[in-house]
C-alpha cells in the first residue's frame, strides 16, 4: 500500500481544475464562449463538429481522421485521467489501456489547461450506438436485441468515461451540452439535458463540480438578456448547481471569468450551514 498523508497546507495549494457542465438551448451560443477563454492553453474535444462560429479562435483541437468512435473517446480519456489501478489490465482506464494509449498519442498534457468537450449530447449517442452492438444488447435465450440491456452498458460506460475525465485533478474540463424544454399534461415545464440515458443524466450532475445554464432571461433594464445560471433553486427552474460556493445566481456568460472565481483561493464561500474555527496555518501543518 503506497499512502501518504497529505497536510492541510500542501492541500490547499494544490492547482485543482474546475469541472463543469454548461447546458443550454440549441444556438444558444455554448461553443462561442471558447472566445472568452485562453484560446492557446485550451483544448477542444471537437466531438459535434460544430465550430463554425470560433473558426477564427486559436484553440487546439483533438479531432480523428474519419468520425469519432466509442473507442477513440475512451482512449483520450484514459490519457488524460491518466491509468486507473484498480481495473484490471483487459479493462478501460487501465495501466494497460493507459500505457497503450501513451504509446500512440502525441499530445503533451502541460500544453494546456483547459479541456472543453464539445458536446457530451452526441458523446453519448456514439455510446449509444457502439453499446447496441455489444453482447449486452442481445438476449441471451433469444438473441433479440435488448433495449434494457443495451441502456445499462451504456450508463456504466458514460459513468465511468465522465469520472475518468474528471481525474484531470489540475486541468479544467468543461463538458457543454443541449438543454431540453419539457411540458408535462399539467403544463408544467422541466429542462432536462439532452443526453442518452437517464442513469448519464443523473450521475453527470453529481460528478462535476458545477452545473450551469446558459440562457436568455428577461431583466428589468435587458429584456431577453444572456447570461448563466448557476444556483439550484432558482427563479426559472433551470438545472445548476454550484459546488464552490462562490458563484451567485446570475453570473456573466464569460467562461474565463467563470473559472477564475470557482478557483479563486481568496474567494470565500458564499452561506453555508455548517463552519467550525479552522485552525493557522502553524496549526495546520
Amino acid at each position: 500500500m503506497s499512502l501518504r498523508l497529505v497536510t492541510a497546507n500542501e492541500r490547499m495549494k494544490e492547482t485543482a481544475g474546475v469541472k463543469i457542465v454548461i447546458l443550454g438551448p440549441a444556438k444558444i451560443g455554448k461553443t462561442t464562449l471558447l472566445r472568452t477563454v485562453e484560446a492557446p492553453r485550451t483544448l477542444m474535444l471537437n466531438i459535434e463538429a460544430g465550430d463554425l462560429a470560433v473558426r477564427d479562435v486559436p484553440y487546439q483541437e483533438l479531432r480523428p481522421e474519419a468520425q469519432w468512435t466509442w473507442r477513440e473517446l475512451r482512449d483520450i480519456a484514459c490519457y488524460i485521467g491518466g491509468p486507473n489501478p484498480a481495473r484490471s489490465p483487459d479493462q478501460a482506464y487501465s495501466q494497460d489501456h493507459y500505457e497503450h494509449v501513451a504509446s500512440e498519442m502525441a499530445l503533451k498534457l502541460d500544453s494546456f489547461d483547459t479541456l472543453f468537450v464539445d458536446s457530451i449530447t452526441v458523446a453519448s449517442r456514439i455510446c449509444f450506438a457502439w453499446c447496441q452492438t455489444r453482447p449486452e444488447a442481445f438476449s441471451e435465450k433469444t438473441g433479440k436485441a435488448d433495449t434494457r440491456g443495451a441502456y445499462g452498458l451504456l450508463g456504466r460506460e458514460m459513468v465511468g468515461w465522465l469520472t475518468q475525465l474528471q481525474q484531470a485533478k489540475s486541468k479544467n474540463v468543461v463538458f457543454v451540452g443541449i438543454l431540453d424544454q419539457n411540458k408535462d399534461d399539467f403544463g408544467r415545464i422541466s429542462w432536462d439535458p439532452q443526453i442518452e440515458g437517464q442513469a448519464t443524466q443523473k450521475a453527470l450532475l453529481g460528478i462535476v463540480d458545477q452545473v450551469v445554464t446558459l440562457a436568455k432571461v428577461d431583466f428589468e433594464d435587458a429584456p431577453g438578456g444572456r447570461c448563466f445560471i448557476c444556483q439550484q433553486g432558482n427563479r426559472w427552474g433551470f438545472p445548476a448547481g454550484d459546488r464552490s460556493g462562490k458563484l451567485d445566481e446570475i453570473e456573466e456568460p464569460h467562461l474565463g471569468k467563470l473559472l477564475t472565481k470557482c478557483a479563486d483561493p481568496k474567494r470565500k464561500r458564499g452561506e453555508i450551514t455548517t463552519e467550525m474555527n479552522q485552525p493557522t496555518e502553524t496549526e495546520a501543518e
